[in-house]
């Protein structure tokens, strides 16, 4: 017996709820949709279906075999899908999900870009710094800043942010600028930014010579909210150690200064997740392909440091607005 087979004229027998209409679907004679279910149960050993003449339901044994039959199916649809793809344009809802940041600066102002490319996915962008469970929400794939602790899914790096220590004019004018790592965690606070999954403030981190510090700093607020965060550092209420690319017009424009540019943040790396099961889906491919382009025009989204007078970069091909909604003269990336 053809088990591919049967799985299908199953699911399908199910989804009618009747025999016959399913037969017409799959245009196949009633007499071999219902040879096909009684092979099927004959060889499992199991009735999946309990009959009247009235109506069809599943049996317990039915329901556990309709949810693998329907994993099955989809995988095997996927990794079909991977060899039609070039005939065949990608097309269906598309869910993602990223950090309000990133997607605000970054994709949004892009993504029509996207749909020019792929007019036949529908794409939902979730925004968010909250742990995903992609397979419980039906997430396709999502953009996560830092080390990836899941070893169940697929992650591809697209970039790198370079964060830069930096604190409001008000609030060093007040405290006084540190000189030193010491000087900084005895005097001074922090606008503390408390993880979605622990609940607990990260500490400002500083790397030289190969040398890595963690300093737990003091803070009257703490956020998990990347732009509430830079917005409480505008506001002198304490010393942040934001994304380079999220504050180089505040950096530029003096409402925000780099501090102890002598010790250096490490950089964190950027990854586009998605599900084992989800990693041929032409879809998922052709964002994560996307995505990585992207990030790979702006020498910012690569962790790399830029002068406060010009950025370069080549092959850019839409501009992504910045902060304050203005964009480099001399440049087509974040800044």
């Amino acid at each position: 017996m053809d088990k591919l087979h049967a799985m299908r004229v199953f699911v399908r027998v199910v989804e009618a709820n009747s025999f016959s209409k399913a037969a017409d679907t799959l245009g196949l004679p009633r007499a071999s949709v219902t040879t096909t279910i009684q092979n099927l149960e004959a060889s499992l050993g199991v009735r999946l279906l309990q009959r009247t003449t009235r109506k069809l339901s599943l049996t317990v044994d039915g329901a556990a075999y309709l949810e693998g039959a329907n994993r099955i199916l989809s995988e095997l649809e996927e990794i079909e899908s991977t060899f039609t793809s070039a005939r065949t344009t990608p097309r269906g809802r598309l869910r993602v999900d990223m950090p309000g940041s990133i997607g605000r600066l970054v994709i949004i102002p892009s993504i029509h870009e996207f749909h020019q490319r792929y007019p036949d996915i529908d794409i939902m962008i979730g925004l968010s710094d909250r742990p995903i469970d992609l397979i419980q929400e039906g997430v396709d794939c999502v953009i996560r800043v830092g080390a990836l602790e899941d070893s169940s899914l697929v992650a591809r790096r697209i970039g790198a942010m370079q964060p830069v220590t930096c604190a409001s004019p008000a609030y060093l004018a007040k405290h006084g600028e540190p000189a030193s790592i010491e000087e900084l965690q005895d005097h001074h606070v922090a606008v503390n930014y408390f993880g979605s999954r622990t609940g607990r403030a990260l500490n400002l981190c500083f790397e030289r010579d190969g040398q890595t510090i963690e300093v737990a700093m003091k803070g009257a607020v703490a956020v998990n909210d990347a732009d509430a965060y830079v917005t409480c550092g505008l506001e002198g209420l304490g010393v942040l150690q934001p994304a380079r690319f999220m504050v180089l017009p505040h950096l530029r424009s003096g409402a925000l200064r780099e501090i102890l540019t002598q010790w250096r943040p490490p950089r964190m790396p950027v990854s586009a997740v998605y599900p084992h099961n989800r990693h041929l889906s032409p879809k998922v491919r052709v964002f994560v392909d996307w995505v990585a382009e992207l990030f790979e025009r702006c020498p910012l989204l690569q962790g790399e440091d830029i002068d406060d007078d010009h950025c370069a970069t080549t092959g850019a091909k839409a501009p992504v607005p910045v902060l304050v909604g203005e964009r480099d003269t001399e440049c087509d990336c974040v800044v």
